[in-house]
């Protein structure tokens, strides 16, 4: 931030919508007048042209109708814009105008005006050069030393110059080993053309070179008939940079030195004729155009540098010696002479902010308003406050964990999704074993009442489910608040019917208070057996292999799913719970109600907590090793690339081979790190589904409402995707040692403890096991689940069985985990029942 902004002594918006880059701007004495004073000419990739003679009445003017000497739509986008010798038999200076498949050159005349109206310029065509290829940008020069004309070079974008004598087209050569074009520039005393090529290096071509070297038309011929049509392109130096140059540009201390001055993404060089740097200058913020020009001082140059910050520098040779803020963002600055004021920093930005500015040492300084100073009430202070406390106090007990939103019918989402599989599978790179993976259509209609802007909509599952598109932009709607629509996708999108399992090594058993239900009713589109074998038991098979099976007791009113893998049994068991609810709901039945009566399995869901925690540091270990391998093979680079440079080489040392084992080790380590981050995800997805079932059953086995469910998933599932650096297990350990820090506490010295602000991965995973046997421990002594600010009081209410305090000691937090590892541990047989949970295991988000 610069205390100095640039004086603005004139500006002008060009055009609506229009867009400019750094070939649109040109400064120079285009109409030959005799005063010498420059004019503006602006090109535009709408193909308008403008030139302009800046005559403000006062510094700050805006532009008046009299300055602009002539607007013309060419009808083509303007690529450049450039002012030369470029018509024979003449000196005089004419306009080359670049589009992008046409070179045309103007003469520009300038009229005097009547009486108001101001000078105007005629414009008129000399010749014109259609191009067989797609122009990228052009320079001129005396090519070849000619006197008293210049001559043009075009660059295509597939690596072709293109060199013009005036009216007709000399020869075109190709560029060795072209990628994407680059800045181009012409120096007179090397007589060179100068390019940065795509592989980040500065190069040099001589023009006799260019001229003699093989012609590009005949670049399909064979390799004899190429020796005998001309000399194969050798560039005459080269100079890495190590990044991609904005722009390119010569300046002549005198007739004996030149300077060829490069801009790049974070550094600006200043090299000799020969390819050698004469220095470099580090940039802390990211440039978007310069201008290199002779210095007053003798040996120094002074260049002008934008930047993406709104700023211009100026600097002499690597010494900052200015900094000025612009209104606007310069893609192209020029210095001109302009009604006899010498020295205007001319700046355009992509937008079309033209703006001709001085500098100047006038600082402009924000003043702060006067403020009425008047005596505090502080009374009427503390009323208020109290009663804003009382309003805040009511609203945390009355509204639920989701902030309910006002005027709700301003816009509505509502999602249908089809009852049938589409036709032709959407999931075509998807493959899981030999199932088809198939895919379903959902249609989301969003519905506003008033006028609204640019309004985003997106969509989310729960892995593994995929979408084709999860992201919406309507530019004709905004909002400035967030609505959530919940649906459910059909369970037979990854699932299919099965053989039941009369054996397995994890079960849950859920009750009910109504009599049993035939299977064939919940599942009406999973029977692959006779009805009779449906009715009391049923199989699932998940794409991907897992297998469940689910029976319904003929003589109790229980329900008992089964499977191999502990956190498969949740997909199952929470759509068995929704669909008797829904079952019963059409019945006309309102007291139906499921419950949990077994055991909590937290010895199978902490094995799969071990497994990803496992995995973590894995990843960390591997990443650490891989981080030390690549050092170890940039350091054998750095020496080999010594030996090769010296100019007595020495024995290699057998670091050829090293280097050659290091690569394989960095290989090898890089595709252990892909293959851990693999199983990690898969891991991670396994220990939401079991979280998933934890917290189901702790619903149901404690009878816990909607909120306190919410509040569950909320401490239990806070991420939707595992990194390093902020991972499950620490996550989960801070929201639940909060919960029984407040809600859950029994004493005030529980809520005196400072829990850790920082996440960091610990170091094993049993303080997280301690403290969810703990949170066990406290629902089933009578615990309650809160978010308001009551919640933070010490729970003074007897609860069955009695309470138990956070243990002050190891020895203490041991004994209670052993008490509750008792209880909720070691059954492999486990048996459910809660109100109907919120969140569907099917189910995407749209919002």
């Amino acid at each position: 931030m610069s205390l100095f902004k640039a004086r603005d002594w004139w500006s002008t918006i060009l055009g609506d919508k229009e867009e400019f880059d750094q070939g649109c701007l040109c400064l120079a004495n285009v109409d030959n007048s005799g005063n010498g004073q420059d004019k503006i000419i602006v090109g535009s990739f709408m193909g308008y042209l403008r030139i302009f003679s800046p005559h403000p009445a006062k510094t700050g003017d805006g532009a008046q109708a009299e300055d602009l000497l002539l607007e013309v739509d060419l009808r083509d986008p303007v690529l450049q814009v450039e002012v030369g010798k470029f018509v024979s038999g003449t000196e005089m200076l004419h306009l080359a105008v670049l589009h992008s498949r046409k070179l045309c050159v103007y003469s520009v005349s300038g009229t005097l005006g009547n009486v108001e109206h101001g000078n105007q310029c005629q414009m008129k065509l000399m010749y014109e050069h259609n191009l067989q290829r797609t122009a990228c940008n052009m320079t001129y020069g005396s090519f070849g030393g000619v006197k008293g004309r210049d001559l043009i070079c075009i660059q295509s974008m597939d690596g072709m110059l293109m060199v013009f004598e005036q009216e007709s087209y000399a020869f075109g050569r190709f560029l060795p080993g072209f990628l994407l074009p680059g800045p181009l520039a012409y120096s007179s005393r090397t007589d060179s053309f100068l390019t940065v090529s795509s592989c980040q290096q500065v190069e040099s071509y001589k023009y006799q070179v260019l001229a003699f070297a093989t012609d590009a038309d005949k670049r399909q011929e064979t390799e004899q008939q190429k020796l005998g049509s001309g000399k194969r392109l050798v560039v005459d130096w080269t100079l890495n940079i190590g990044e991609q140059a904005l722009d390119i540009c010569i300046v002549s201390f005198n007739q004996s030195a030149s300077s060829v001055f490069v801009l790049g993404e974070r550094n600006f060089f200043c090299l000799k004729d020969n390819g050698q740097i004469r220095f470099m200058k580090k940039l802390d913020w990211s440039p978007s155009c310069f201008l290199p020009y002779c210095s007053v001082s003798e040996g120094t140059i002074n260049t002008l540098i934008g930047n993406h910050n709104n700023m211009l520098h100026i600097y002499q040779d690597v010494t900052l010696k200015w900094a000025t803020q612009l209104p606007h963002i310069p893609v192209a600055v020029r210095v001109g002479c302009l009604h006899d004021l010498k020295g205007v920093i001319v700046t355009l930005s992509d937008d079309g902010h033209l703006q001709c500015s001085y500098l100047g040492t006038d600082p402009s300084l924000f003043q702060a308003p006067n403020v009425q100073s008047r005596e505090l009430n502080y009374d009427e202070l503390d009323v208020e406050m109290k009663e804003l406390q009382k309003i805040i106090k009511d609203v945390n007990k009355s509204q639920g964990v989701w902030p309910m939103t006002e005027r709700e019918d301003d816009l509505n989402v509502s999602v249908v999704v089809s009852p049938n599989f589409d036709s032709v599978s959407q999931a075509t790179d998807v493959e899981v074993g030999t199932d088809l993976v198939p895919s379903v259509t959902v249609k989301v209609t969003l519905q506003n009442r008033v006028i609204l802007q640019k309004a985003k909509l997106s969509v989310y599952v729960q892995p593994p489910l995929e979408l084709t598109c999860d992201q919406f932009t309507f530019q004709f709607m905004s909002i400035l608040r967030v609505i959530q629509c919940k649906f459910r996708l059909p369970l037979k999108l990854i699932c299919l019917p099965g053989q039941p399992s009369k054996t397995a090594s994890h079960k849950i058993t859920i009750d009910t208070n109504k009599s049993p239900v035939s299977l064939l009713s919940l599942f009406p589109g999973f029977a692959s057996q006779s009805d009779d074998d449906q009715v009391n038991v049923m199989g699932f098979h998940f794409l991907g292999g897992a297998r469940i099976t689910v029976l319904a007791s003929k003589t109790s009113q229980r329900y008992r799913i089964q499977s191999e893998q502990f956190e498969d049994l949740w997909l199952i068991t929470n759509e068995l719970i929704l669909r008797l609810q829904e079952y019963f709901e059409k019945q006309g039945v309102k007291d139906f109600a499921c419950s949990f009566s077994g055991s909590i399995p937290l010895q199978e869901y902490f094995e799969l907590i071990d497994h990803h925690f496992e995995l973590r540091i894995n990843g960390e270990k591997l990443e650490e090793l891989l981080s030390e391998r690549a050092v170890q093979f940039r350091a054998i680079q750095r020496r080999l690339l010594a030996r090769f440079k010296d100019k007595t080489p020495a024995p290699l040392q057998h670091l050829d081979t090293l280097l050659d084992g290091t690569y394989k080790q960095v290989i090898a380590l890089a595709d252990a790190v892909e293959e851990n981050q693999g199983n990690l995800f898969q891991s991670f997805t396994r220990l939401k589904s079991a979280t998933h079932l934890v917290i189901l059953l702790i619903a149901l086995w404690q009878k816990l409402s909607a909120d306190q469910v919410a509040i569950l998933e909320a401490a239990f599932l806070p991420l939707q995707e595992d990194t390093q650096e902020l991972g499950w297990e620490e996550t989960v350990d801070a929201a639940i040692s909060h919960l029984l820090k407040t809600c859950l506490s029994k004493s005030s010295k529980e809520q005196a403890m400072n829990l850790n602000s920082q996440l960091n991965i610990p170091k094993d995973t049993s303080q997280l096991k301690k403290h969810i046997t703990l949170l066990c421990d406290r629902l089933a002594k009578g615990g309650r689940l809160c978010l308001s600010t009551d919640a933070a009081a010490p729970q003074t209410m007897v609860m069955p069985g009695g309470c138990t305090t956070i243990p002050e000691s190891d020895l203490e937090e041991r004994s209670v985990e052993q008490d509750s590892t008792e209880l909720f541990t070691n059954h492999r047989h486990l048996t459910a029942e809660t109100p109907r949970p919120e969140v569907s295991p099917l189910q995407g988000v749209s919002e």
